[in-house]
């Protein structure tokens, strides 16, 4: 792995890029990425493993709701895991925003962009080989069928 200033996990932001880790470093144990890219920058909608599209709008009140009141980050969805990095970044990319910052359209996709420091030594030696090559993120929601979807 090359040393750098941390690490940044690819997503799926323009097409079916695969996760990886980019760059790390052993002394800021920090790990950037996509939490979750609800629309890739060619326009597609994203259809998650579990076949759910989560809109912009309702990706965002997530977001918010997640930075006010946890800001943690664990392993596996598992309640034993918690708390072993803190969030240090966060943004949520929506066109209007993107609009506000003179970001073209087309060149971020419309997304939750996070970072975390990395507190555990277990959890940051997974990030380093590879074996946590991306976020997940975690909540529960209402299941709505979506007409005429995009399911690429």
């Amino acid at each position: 792995m090359n040393n750098g200033e941390y690490a940044i996990l690819k997503s799926m932001v323009n097409s079916e890029t695969a996760f990886s880790v980019y760059k790390t470093a052993e002394d800021q144990r920090l790990v950037f990425g996509w939490a979750n890219v609800a629309i890739r920058t060619d326009g597609k909608t994203i259809v998650d493993s579990q076949n759910d599209i989560i809109a912009p709008e309702d990706l965002a009140l997530a977001a918010y709701d997640y930075v006010l009141n946890f800001r943690d980050g664990g392993e596996r969805h598992d309640p034993a895991l918690r708390k072993k990095a803190r969030m240090v970044e966060s943004c949520v990319f929506t066109k209007e925003k993107m609009a506000a910052m003179g970001i073209p359209e087309g060149v971020v996709p419309e997304g939750w962009w996070i970072g975390f420091r990395v507190d555990d030594d277990d959890a940051w030696e997974k990030v380093k080989s590879g074996e946590y090559s991306m976020f997940s993120i975690e909540g529960t929601a209402t299941r709505v069928p979506v007409e005429g979807g995009d399911n690429e």
